[in-house]
């Protein structure tokens, strides 16, 4: 139904948590097939041997086995290993990564073979049957000594440093040598496992006769997964459909194409029958992605009041013992932003990839962006130690200046507005700092058993991972832009279909707001159809925190695309010309005369039966937009945590925690202070 109420800006509640909440949403566990059979992967319990041979004599005689298959058993069902989507460098070393590893076995999640039964239980209790026999290598987990070379893991490559990217220089690389104060710092950021609240699945069948596959997997990027599973299965992508149904959690986690996706689509293929497979919590620790992993040498030039002259970073950042689909590419994000929120005249930052025998490592929470902030922050809080000066001072005498348009960082891209200072002085303020720091250092000079500890943390963030000719120019595979399709119904109802692919941020809610505003509708009249290749044909997936600046703005295109049509069909129906019509309060009407009008619902009604439309207007109102930005977002923000510490039983409790974050037009503040409240928690 029409409506003039404006939804965009208020805390509407999420349609989607009402099924959730319940317990009737749909993820791949809750689905079965009619002659469904499991597969169970065998892991060894190795990070680092020879496979000298695999006896699959037992397993595949115990009951329910429908077969046990090697490598060499599924050769002719890869024609190429996973993808990995971001060769950052042209000299970039890539390992060939199959789904079930043919001799080597390189990290604790490695699988040798897969086994397929009639149920789950069963497919378990036959894997722990296989017999691998091996002998085990040395194996190298730490990054400076795998560098060494001493252990290679792939003999191919002839080297464990695969990628080596620098910015190079910028500005005066003298100040390091030459500043009044020079700090140097060393920080690790050891793994990190994502740990989504629901494990990795998928769910593979297919119509044999007609070579077409479907796969249900627990996915961040459908779209995205549907080339790269092409890719290693050889299923033609218009043969080939994923569906993410609801998906708990990602965290980028789910941001990429795993060898079990691979495995179950071409079991499928050959046994002719659906496939299934579940990740159980010790699996997700060991075949699912890590995230971080770099140790970081730092060094900043600044001046004795404080002004921060230069930076420079050089970091070792640990591959794992294959590339997923963004590994070398997620250090490179984080270089571009290590400069912070703060303005300098120097600027160094590179990168070394190095193999280990350990879990590959991709996208986490951030992606290369939260490391930088970690190590910007520390070293300005050791530079403030050094000088003697409040660090709040510091950091605030090196915030860049603001501007309105845009400006060229120092890392060479533009940001296109800035302003730092109110979110920092806001953050300050709600923290109480000042009064915070009083108590502080009284406790401290009476010797308080419980002591003061305060945290600040300001950042700046490149997100909206998007322009396709800035990504090709940083050798990105894929592109950066989204689409949105808007099919209006008759009789009032709106069916969006988005490229996007959400696992809990409330797509569904927000992007009912933005239509419902555009069209003079309400969000119960916008269903929002998402992450099925076969239903929303076009789009570039979730991660990269993308999806409003580029999936909410191509909706937001494709309603304007539904209302220039919708304006000829309503001028040619209220006998005036499109001028003499304005969009106000949900409706078109005619100017001076504002009882004659109508509304989207009248319109699509008139599109759909198609009685009398304007000469050259086709049936159906509808619209679709594909929306490639001009440039990143460039979120920023301060963050403000004050401790209580008892110093006898080390017993700690938050007294209290200040996020301002500067996060652009807000859709929703309710799905908003939820996301940085998990953000906090988290």
């Amino acid at each position: 139904m029409a409506t003039t109420e404006q939804y965009v800006g208020r805390p509407i509640l999420r349609k989607e948590d009402a099924k959730l909440i319940e317990g009737q949403g749909t993820f791949v566990d809750n689905q079965s097939m009619a002659g469904m059979a499991w597969m169970e992967l065998v892991r060894p319990p190795y990070v680092h041997a020879k496979v000298d041979s695999i006896d699959v004599s037992k397993a595949t005689s115990m009951p329910g086995v429908i077969g046990v298959f090697t490598a060499a058993d599924l050769d002719d069902a890869f024609p190429a290993g996973l993808p990995m989507v971001w060769p950052i460098t042209e000299d970039i070393k890539i390992p060939t990564h199959w789904p079930l590893t043919k001799d080597v076995v390189r990290f604790a999640g490695d699988a040798v073979a897969v086994v397929v039964a009639e149920s789950r239980a069963q497919a378990e209790d036959a894997a722990e049957e296989v017999a691998v026999r091996a002998t085990e290598l040395p194996a190298v987990l730490d990054l400076e000594e795998a560098a060494k070379d001493e252990v290679v893991l792939h003999e191919d490559l002839g080297t464990n440093v695969v990628v080596h990217w620098s910015h190079g220089g910028a500005g005066d690389q003298a100040i390091f040598e030459s500043a009044p104060v020079v700090v140097h710092e060393r920080y690790a950021q050891p793994r990190l496992i994502p740990n989504a609240i629901e494990a990795r699945g998928c769910l593979a069948y297919g119509i044999p006769s007609a070579g077409e596959y479907t796969l249900v997997s627990a996915t961040q990027i459908p779209h995205i997964a549907r080339v790269a599973l092409s890719i290693a299965t050889g299923i033609p992508q218009s043969k080939l459909r994923i569906i993410a149904p609801d998906v708990g959690g990602g965290f980028g986690s789910k941001l990429n194409v795993y060898a079990e996706e691979a495995l179950a689509l071409a079991l499928a293929r050959h046994l002719g029958r659906p496939v299934k497979w579940i990740e159980d919590r010790q699996e997700n620790y060991v075949a699912t992605i890590h995230g971080r992993g770099v140790i970081h040498d730092c060094t900043l030039a600044g001046t004795e009041d404080g002004k921060i002259l230069g930076l420079k970073f050089v970091e070792l950042a640990d591959m794992g013992a294959y590339f997923q689909l963004l590994t070398p590419g997620i250090p490179e994000l984080g270089g571009w932003v290590y400069m912070g929120p703060y303005d300098v005249e120097a600027y160094w930052y590179e990168f070394t990839g190095i193999m280990t025998n350990a879990t590959p490592t991709d996208a986490y929470r951030g992606a290369g962006r939260p490391e930088a902030t970690y190590v910007i922050e520390r070293l300005v809080d050791t530079f403030a130690r050094r000088i003697g000066k409040d660090p709040a001072q510091v950091r605030r005498m090196n915030l860049h200046p603001p501007h309105a348009d845009a400006q060229t960082s120092i890392m060479g891209l533009n940001i296109d507005s800035a302003n730092y200072e109110p979110t920092f002085d806001r953050a300050l303020e709600l923290a109480e700092y000042d009064q915070m720091r009083k108590e502080q250092a009284a406790r401290r000079e009476s010797g308080d058993v419980r002591q003061i500890g305060i945290g600040l943390s300001s950042y700046i963030e490149m997100c909206g991972l998007a322009p396709s000719e800035i990504l090709g120019a940083l050798r990105y595979v894929a592109g950066g832009w989204d689409a949105a399709e808007i099919e209006c119904r008759p009789f009032g109802k709106v069916v969006v279909r988005t490229g996007t692919s959400p696992h809990g941020q409330g797509h569904e809610t927000s992007w009912s707001q933005i239509v419902a505003d555009g069209l003079g509708v309400t969000p119960d009249d916008v269903e929002v159809l998402h992450g099925d290749t076969a239903v929303s044909r076009l789009g570039m997936d979730t991660y990269g925190s993308r999806s409003a600046a580029v999936g909410g703005e191509a909706l937001r295109q494709a309603v304007e695309k539904v209302k220039e049509k919708a304006r000829i069909i309503a001028a040619h129906e209220l006998e005036v010309s499109e001028d003499d019509l304005e969009w106000a309060e949900g409706v078109f009407r005619v100017r001076g005369a504002p009882d004659k009008a109508r509304t989207i619902p009248d319109l699509a009604t008139s599109a759909w039966h198609a009685h009398s439309l304007p000469q050259g207007v086709e049936p159906v109102l509808e619209g679709t937009a594909v929306y490639d930005p001009p440039n990143f977002t460039w979120p920023a923000g301060t963050h403000v945590c004050v401790v209580e510490v008892d110093t006898e039983t080390g017993q700690t409790d938050v007294l209290r925690y200040v996020a301002v974050d500067d996060c652009g037009v807000v859709i929703n503040p309710m799905i908003v202070d939820g996301q940085v409240q998990g953000g906090v928690a988290q």
